[in-house]
Formats: structure tokens, C-alpha cells, sequence
């Protein structure tokens, strides 16, 4: 993997980043296939008509279903899915808490049962780490113990040892992997690429020393591929989100390619590329959009609202995606009140574009030196 940053305007950063799949400029935003699928999308979908140049695929759920093993036999993800952009898969650690209300963390793993059958299973920061090489993701997340705010010190400092300590363990497997026979039971496993977690809550001190040793961290001569900002968005403030991550991007490498998971809105977006995040995540356009909240150049709109019945202009007059450059607010209207599900596609379409566009259009305002006007412009429609 190579990560370059092209353009700097003040802590925002427009940049790079080659995979063995795609080349992927930031900021990016990677639409989330849990299941190896955007709901009610397909490949079709997301490289022709989005573009999309890299996806979010979820380990927990394809270790339980259809299994590592079944998509290693059938060619890996991007053969499974025929999506031929990037993968990036986390590690599943976030899934095997949320949906289990007795999963339980100890010092070298995360003991949990399946949502789907009630089966027992351990993950290891090895074993998800064996989980990604054979679904062939582009970048893997490793296992990280993150902790729901709020939480006592003495909670987030465990969590803190035990991600470094799962860390360590995974870094020092990557290397053994990689430079061994170990490679040949996967693809290529010199072609995937390692991410660390930041945790540490809302404490900028302990924020601070998870990222300092995290981006010091080494197996030889290999380094963490980036860095990503993990436990943010679980029941803290928008503000409290901002100050923590203003704090701990001065203490990663800057040369690496900076990512905040599972946020957020087109404002989280925003204000995190202001303050120098490259990669986001989130569920938000796609189930927005089933539920029937679409997003716009002017803020949320809600098809559902009697007042589109007879509407025939496009969701957004400055939007020029598949779904607007063809129907109006009245069909997708009518569409959602009917229970269609060709309207599922339509809106998903329309958000996930949405966002891609956001991304590109920050890009191009970093590149020019605009960011401060991108910036406004992006507020003032939403006041007007």
C-alpha cells in the first residue's frame, strides 16, 4: 500500500492511497457492505454507476456467514462479490459486543455467541487476523478492545492494555505471516494491510498515549499500513468527539493515512476532514435511505412528507446522480408509500452518491486552496 498526501490546507489533507485493487483518493468515504453487500445494491451498482473505488465488508458477520473458508475457496471477496475495487474489513470486535449482551473480553480475547445460532467462539488477535487474509481484504483491522461511554478511568485503561497488548500480537503475526510460508495459505498476504485502533474514551491524556505507542509500534522493520480512531460515536457529544479528535491527531503519524470509524453525518464528514481525518465509514446513508430520509445539498429531506406528493422536481436541483437525473420527488414518493423496493435502490443510489460527491467536492476545494470557502458554502445552504 502507498499513501501520498497531494495537498494540505491548513489541517485538512486531500491524498492518495494505493491498494492492490484500486487507487483510492481522500478523503474517501467507504460505503458499509456488513454481509459482502450494500443493501440493495450490487458491483454493478457501485463501480459503474457510484464509482466507488473501495467498500466496508464485516468480518464478524462473514466468519459466522457463509464463512472465511467457503469465500477463500470461492476467490476471495472481490470474486465472491465481483466488486473489483478495495476491501476493507474491521475486526469484528465492535459486532461480537453489540450484538451479545454476553460477550466477554479477557486478556487474550473476546469469547461470544453467534446472534445466529447461538454457537460459542473466541476471537483472537490472531484468528481474525486469519479471518481477513482468507477473504482477501485490502486493509484488516485488527482486534481492539473498545468500551460503550460512558466509562470509568479504570475502564478505558484496560481498554487501552488490552489494545495494545492485541496490537503488538498482531503486528508481530502480520510480519511472521508475511515473511514465511505462512503467506502461501492465503492469497498474497503481502498485499494486505494492517490498521490499528486508537481507543481512550473522551480522556485526551489516555487518547494521547494509546496513539503515541500504537504509532511507535513495530514488528522489525514493519509499521502499522494506518491508524484509526476507534470508540467515538458510542454516546458521546458531537463536540466531545471534535476535541478528542483534535487531540489525538497530533500524535499520529502524519504520513499515514488517518481514519475515523463509524462516523458519521454530512456535518461529522465535514468537520472531521477539517481537522485532517483521510476515511470514514457509516451506515447512515444506506439505512437513511430505507427508511426514507434522503440527504441534500440543503439538508434532510423526508420522502415520506404528503407535500412530495405531486412534486416533480428532482430530490436536489444540484445533484446530478442516477436517481435525480431521472425521477421525480412524486415517484420515489409514491414509491416509498407503496412499499416498492426498487425504492430501497433509487434512494440508496441518491445518498450514497451524496456522499461520495461530498468527499470528491472537499477534495477539489483542499486541492485549491478553498477548503475555508468549501467550508461555509456547505453551512450556508443548510441555513438558507
Amino acid at each position: 500500500m502507498k499513501f501520498q498526501i497531494l495537498a494540505t490546507d491548513s489541517q485538512a489533507r486531500a491524498g492518495a492511497l494505493n491498494t492492490a485493487h484500486s487507487l483510492i483518493q481522500t478523503p474517501a468515504f467507504m460505503p458499509v457492505g456488513t454481509q459482502a453487500a450494500i443493501k440493495s445494491l450490487d458491483a454493478h451498482d457501485m463501480q459503474e454507476i457510484l464509482g466507488a473505488k473501495i467498500i466496508l465488508a464485516n468480518t464478524y458477520h462473514l466468519y459466522l456467514r457463509p464463512g472465511s473458508a467457503l469465500v477463500h475457496k470461492l476467490g476471495g471477496l472481490h470474486n465472491f462479490t465481483k466488486f473489483q475495487g478495495s476491501f476493507l474489513t474491521d475486526s469484528g470486535g465492535f459486532q461480537a459486543f453489540s450484538l451479545n449482551s454476553k460477550a466477554k473480553a479477557d486478556e487474550n480475547g473476546i469469547t461470544f455467541k453467534s446472534h445466529i445460532d447461538g454457537s460459542k467462539h473466541y476471537f483472537t488477535p490472531k484468528s481474525v487476523l486469519d479471518t481477513q487474509y482468507a477473504l482477501n481484504s485490502d486493509i484488516m483491522m485488527i482486534l481492539d478492545d473498545l468500551v460503550a461511554l460512558p466509562a470509568s478511568p479504570e475502564r478505558i485503561k484496560l481498554s487501552i492494555k488490552r489494545t495494545l497488548k492485541w496490537a503488538q500480537e498482531s503486528l508481530n503475526y502480520h510480519k511472521s505471516v508475511i515473511s514465511s510460508d505462512l503467506n502461501n495459505r492465503f492469497f498474497n498476504a503481502k498485499e494486505q494491510n494492517i490498521f490499528a485502533i486508537i481507543q481512550g474514551g473522551v480522556d485526551k491524556n489516555m487518547r494521547k498515549h494509546c496513539a503515541s505507542e500504537l504509532c511507535a509500534m513495530h514488528s522489525g522493520d514493519k509499521f502499522f499500513d494506518g491508524l484509526a480512531i476507534g470508540g467515538l460515536s458510542v454516546g458521546e457529544s458531537a463536540e466531545q468527539m471534535y476535541e478528542t479528535i483534535e487531540a489525538t491527531l497530533p500524535y499520529t503519524d502524519a504520513l499515514r493515512p488517518r481514519y475515523l470509524m463509524g462516523v458519521g453525518t454530512p456535518e461529522n464528514l465535514v468537520e472531521n476532514i477539517a481537522r485532517g481525518v483521510d476515511m470514514f465509514d457509516c451506515v447512515l446513508p444506506t439505512r437513511n435511505a430505507r427508511n426514507g430520509t434522503l440527504f441534500t445539498s440543503f439538508g434532510k429531506l423526508s420522502i415520506k412528507n404528503a407535500r412530495f406528493k405531486d412534486d416533480e422536481s428532482a430530490l436536489d436541483s444540484q445533484c446530478q446522480c442516477y436517481t435525480c437525473a431521472r425521477y421525480s420527488r412524486a415517484y420515489l414518493h409514491h414509491l416509498f408509500r407503496a412499499g416498492e423496493l426498487s425504492f430501497y435502490r433509487l434512494a440508496s443510489l441518491h445518498n450514497l452518491h451524496y456522499y461520495l460527491n461530498l468527499m470528491h467536492q472537499a477534495r477539489k476545494a483542499i486541492i485549491k486552496g478553498e477548503f475555508s470557502k468549501f467550508y461555509k458554502d456547505f453551512y450556508a445552504k443548510r441555513v438558507a
